[in-house]
């Protein structure tokens, strides 16, 4: 399914109106080079399309009045679908990768796991790092805050803390990004 962007909203192709579907009492029609023919009756707007033998699209139907465009709609259906490819083609996703830690991790540990988030960082992911507890670590879950701070600390140059430290159950974590 294909979809575009008019006026800040994603409309889907078989979301859109054409020819005889239209049934608003008045349009804006622009023509098949782009310049505004005004504002006229649905009826007028398609006998002009019939015309030029081409199909009347409303592609701003939010619009007042919805705006319509005198096209080939099976050019149009083709264009769109590849504006929406190279789109997708540009976008790039962001992953969010977890690092798991303990409250009694040791030092050298603590350093392999923060070289981990090095390379996720470096990658352009975002890294959630989560310190566990389990049985009586439960008891000193506020001392432990330390171990997030102090990693967030070691990755101060390259990233930044898009959400600070928080308690889940039995879970603390901290999400860090990418400095830009």
């Amino acid at each position: 399914m294909s979809t575009f962007l008019i006026e800040s909203e994603v409309f889907s192709i078989s979301e859109l109106s054409i020819n005889g579907q239209i049934r608003d009492r008045e349009v804006r029609v622009i023509g098949e080079d782009g310049q505004q023919l005004g504002i006229m009756s649905a009826r007028e707007a398609q006998k002009l399309a019939d015309d030029a033998g081409l199909d009347l699209v409303k592609i701003a139907p939010t619009a007042k009045p919805p705006v319509c465009k005198i096209v080939d709609y099976g050019k149009f259906r083709y264009e769109q679908s590849r504006k929406e490819k190279e789109a997708r083609k540009k976008q790039k996703i962001v992953e969010l990768k977890e690092i798991r830690l303990s409250p009694n991790i040791d030092k050298n540990d603590l350093n392999t796991k923060v070289n981990a988030a090095r390379k996720f960082l470096a990658k352009g992911d975002r890294v959630k790092v989560t310190l566990r507890f389990r049985g009586r670590e439960m008891a000193h879950m506020n001392t432990s805050k330390h171990i997030l701070d102090d990693f967030a600390e070691a990755l101060a140059e390259e990233a930044v803390v898009e959400k600070p430290a928080k308690v889940e159950g039995r879970t603390m974590h901290i999400v860090l990004t990418e400095k830009k």
